[in-house]
């Protein structure tokens, strides 16, 4: 993908993010996001400075535009930006940065790409329910909205990533 439409399809992906912050409220145990595979996706070339300023601007938006609560999705967001290339290195070895190319489903197989994911996702979400809860929620509470959230944010973000992630050899 190139890098404008790149950073096109990001930008539509948050108003998907938005509108789904804004109208799809089903349960307080659910908890849907597909910013952690958004900042996951980023191209490896991007500086983890950049990365973190888009993270948190992204979650900056998010809240401000739909939450209500602003600093949650940007402060759950910056540590998935700050961690993310140590998952990938982790999930896909060394020789995405040695060749300086991004991660896709298709070259890396769909077990280390739905892996990463998951990694990223139960960051964030651990540290946005933590904080969403502010020790005002029991902890049974926060596990099955912990669990829930992840199965559905996981399974939702796995729908996105072969739009974020393509294989350019097609």
């Amino acid at each position: 993908m190139r890098k404008g439409s790149y950073y096109f399809v990001f930008l539509l992906l948050v108003a998907v993010q938005m509108l789904i912050c804004n109208y799809l409220n089903l349960s307080p145990y659910l908890t849907l996001s597909i910013l952690p595979v958004l900042i996951l996706c980023v191209p490896l070339r991007l500086p983890t400075f950049w990365t973190l300023l888009l993270a948190f601007a992204t979650g900056s938006a998010v809240d401000l535009l739909s939450e209500g609560l602003l600093g949650l999705n940007a402060l759950a967001l910056v540590p998935v930006a700050f961690v993310r290339k140590e998952v990938i290195r982790l999930i896909f070895g060394d020789e995405l940065f040695a060749r300086k190319e991004d991660f896709s489903v298709r070259k890396n197989g769909f077990g280390k790409v739905a892996l990463a994911v998951f990694l990223v996702q139960a960051l964030f979400l651990a540290i946005y329910i933590w904080a969403d809860g502010a020790g005002t929620r029991t902890l049974a509470f926060n596990a099955i909205r912990f669990g829930v959230s992840l199965v559905a944010g996981w399974a939702l973000s796995l729908l996105v990533i072969d739009i974020l992630a393509p294989d350019n050899r097609k």
